[in-house]
């Protein structure tokens, strides 16, 4: 006798739709590829992505390729050829499907079976250091990589391999290497919010689409728990804010963007319910979009925290991104722009609609539609964030960022309300990034150097205040972590005033830092930075604002000491060991001026010294045997006592042509700089030109509405700017 039971019904009703035994189905379904199949030779981009890629397969197919024991850390051969072999499989299961033709399925599987026999063997990496070890590559991470591509790829083959071939596949290949990323990597590997989770759960989940095995797809969705503290969609609640920005920054979102994209892109076929592009109001796109915005006109992602500076929006990451979101999210002309620039599309239906607009589009621009953006950090938005205040228009743009985020995970910098100039491309006022040659094996096997520590993270190394030769919370990682800077207000509607005031209470025991930094376009078409840093401390302490730099010095105002026989290093802790002092100087009650040249324009930093202070012209290079740092230079202002305040002025000016021996404007424009007031309110007076720029601002009260009067002046909301006795506007 049957019963009918309603609840068991609507329980199976309400479970997840995985739809499954459908291949291919992770990077593309069996009906797309048609799609892609019809129109590759139709548009010239489509056309060369697919000769391209064609051609570097057809080298190997027929050819018995090597799947070696793992023993080289990344650059040496073992690491990259196993790489090479990921992304081999990948291609070579593209142009099955794409063309028909069994040999690239043949070749993919020939691969297939030597992991199958090779991965149930592997220990420990050789290359491996501390308890994040991967078997296949020196780091878990890579076996994550791995994972991600060779799971695509046996999908894209799955329909020309027999159930016994793929039982030897999934048991041999796939599961020695699950269960190792899943159980095996020591510290809670797998489930760490953070990009190598992102990594792992996107490799697992896509190996479990393609192998139609359910417990994986759960756990990289849920966690190796399954309870939803950790696995993808814990991962996109927790590294993003709610506006996109990745709490790692810039360089960093160009990494995990790819899995992301990925393993959204298989979700979107296989589990349609999730809803996947759709989440958190479509947290993807804006990831994607702002990691845009945070590009300098080369394409290159500006280098906040550990970056390497060479990374740019042409890398094969952002190509996949832009490429699905295309499809997913629809036409976008600063996708098209990218993609135009990339030069080269995914084969997939996103890529060849790409290819087919550009083929379509004249006079696309030459840059991306950059404008001035603030982002917030933190899961809720409320753990500071970053600015990037923006006037001029096409190579003539300037940029002026803004950094007062929380650390950013273990790739953090100490570098608390930090700035950054970029001025018609040009890298200005510098980050040093990371002191990484990834895949050089030479140099310490690719890895992270022991300098990026020791320097490039340290305070010294960026453009912040800091404190008795001590880096921002003595460098402790999980102390910076705990805490975060605070926007007190910003206004960025105005082309000729942007003004945005961070500020910071952590960093040090008792001592808050505050910081505004206004970028002002005056009538005349000069763009000039007002930066206002005040530190107020419990105790006599030692202030250096150091500016790195990027250029040749030209001239300065004061006379200065230079080291030409000896040089001695500028301090023995927190990144002040590896600068060498190049000169130095002692000044009082003036205003300094430094000017120097890049890439013919000039930049002064006219500086007010009110008592005494004692200015540095540094080198990196001291202690640093093995030539692992950069020799980039730095100009360094120290003061002393219990308050300071730094008023600076940094001017763009002139230009400079060796070809027809010409310069101009090659002196400075500011004449004079006064403080009125610096209190409860800060008054600033500038003289440039003949015309006087006064500024006024609140450091107490931030609201839009509030009235103020100080020294004559009145005004509503936190701030005002005057020039030549007219509201800048």
């Amino acid at each position: 006798m049957r019963f009918y039971c309603p609840l068991l019904i609507i329980c199976l009703c309400l479970s997840p739709v995985f739809i499954a035994a459908q291949h291919p189905i992770t990077f593309f379904t069996k009906s797309e590829a048609a799609q892609i199949r019809n129109e590759l030779n139709k548009y010239p981009l489509s056309r060369v992505s697919y000769n391209e890629l064609k051609k570097e397969v057809d080298a190997w197919v027929n050819k018995d390729v090597d799947v070696p024991i793992p023993k080289d850390p990344a650059g040496g051969y073992t690491h990259e050829k196993h790489k090479a072999n990921y992304t081999l499989m990948f291609n070579s299961g593209i142009l099955y499907n794409l063309t028909g033709d069994n040999k690239y399925a043949a070749l993919v599987k020939q691969l297939f079976l030597k992991y199958a026999k090779l991965n149930p063997t592997l220990p420990k990496h050789p290359e491996s250091q501390g308890s994040l070890t991967g078997h296949i590559f020196w780091q878990a991470l890579n076996d994550a990589n791995w994972l991600v591509y060779a799971g695509m790829a046996y999908d894209l083959i799955y329909n020309a391999i027999s159930p016994e071939e793929r039982k030897i596949i999934e048991d041999g290949a796939f599961k020695p290497e699950v269960d190792h990323l899943t159980k095996g990597v020591g510290n809670n590997w797998f489930n760490w919010i953070h990009n190598h989770g992102v990594w792992a759960c996107a490799g697992v989940g896509i190996v479990g689409i393609a192998t139609n095995n359910k417990d994986y797809v759960e756990m990289a969705l849920y966690g190796g728990n399954k309870d939803g503290k950790a696995g993808f969609m814990a991962q996109m609640d927790g590294l993003f804010s709610p506006d996109g920005y990745y709490t790692e920054g810039p360089y960093y979102v160009r990494y995990a963007i790819l899995p992301f994209y990925l393993f959204a892109n298989a979700l979107k076929n296989a589990r349609p319910d999730l809803k996947i592009f759709q989440y958190r109001d479509r947290i993807l796109q804006k990831a994607l979009l702002s990691g845009l915005q945070l590009t300098n006109l080369d394409g290159a992602f500006f280098p906040l925290n550990d970056a390497l500076k060479e990374k740019d929006y042409t890398s094969n990451e952002l190509i996949t991104a832009v490429d699905i979101a295309w499809d997913v999210y629809g036409k976008d002309d600063g996708l098209m722009l990218v993609a135009n620039k990339q030069n080269r599309i995914l084969l997939s239906k996103g890529g060849v609609s790409l290819a087919a607009v550009i083929a379509g589009t004249k006079n696309i621009p030459a840059y991306y539609p950059y404008r001035t953006v603030e982002y917030v950090d933190g899961i809720k938005g409320d753990e500071g964030g970053v600015s990037v205040l923006r006037a001029g228009k096409g190579k003539d743009l300037t940029s002026l960022i803004f950094k007062y985020t929380s650390h950013g995970l273990s790739h953090g910098h100490f570098d608390k309300l930090n700035i950054n100039l970029y001025d018609k491309g040009n890298e200005i006022l510098t980050d040093y990034g990371a002191v990484r040659f990834i895949s050089v094996e030479q140099k310490f096997g690719g890895r992270y150097l022991p300098e990026n520590k020791t320097y490039a993270a340290q305070t010294i190394a960026h453009n912040t205040l800091v404190l008795d030769e001590a880096s921002h919370f003595n460098g402790n990682e999980g102390e910076s972590g705990k805490s975060h800077s605070e926007r007190l207000f910003s206004s960025i509607d105005n082309t000729y005033v942007q003004v945005v005031a961070a500020e910071e209470k952590n960093a040090y025991k008792d001592v808050q830092l505050q910081r505004t930094l206004y970028l002002l376009q005056l009538p005349d078409g000069k763009k000039i930075v007002v930066d206002l840093f005040n530190a107020q401390a419990s105790k006599q302490t030692q202030f250096d604002l150091p500016f790195q730099y990027s250029g040749q010095l030209i001239n300065t105002s004061f006379k200065y000491q230079p080291a030409t026989k000896a040089m001695e290093t500028l301090g023995k802790k927190s990144g002040y060991q590896f600068l060498w002092k190049e000169a130095d100087a002692s000044v009082k009650d003036t205003i300094t001026q430094f000017t120097f040249l890049n890439n013919k324009t000039y930049y002064t930093i006219s500086s007010l010294v009110e008592d005494s202070a004692t200015l540095f012209f540094t080198r990196i290079g001291a202690n640093d045997p093995n030539f692992n740092l950069r020799r980039e230079p730095a100009y360094i202002i120290r003061k002393k006592g219990e308050k300071q305040v730094f008023l600076n002025v940094i001017e763009i000016h002139g230009s400079y042509d060796p070809i027809v021996e010409y310069s101009a404007n090659t002196y400075p424009s500011v004449q004079n700089i006064r403080l009125l007031e610096n209190g409860d309110y800060t008054v600033a007076e500038i003289m440039i030109n003949g015309k006087k720029i006064v500024i006024a601002q609140s450091n107490k009260i931030f609201t839009k509405e509030t009235k103020h009067t100080t020294k004559g002046i009145s005004w509503t909301g936190p701030f005002t700017v005057q020039y030549d006795g007219k509201i800048l506007k």
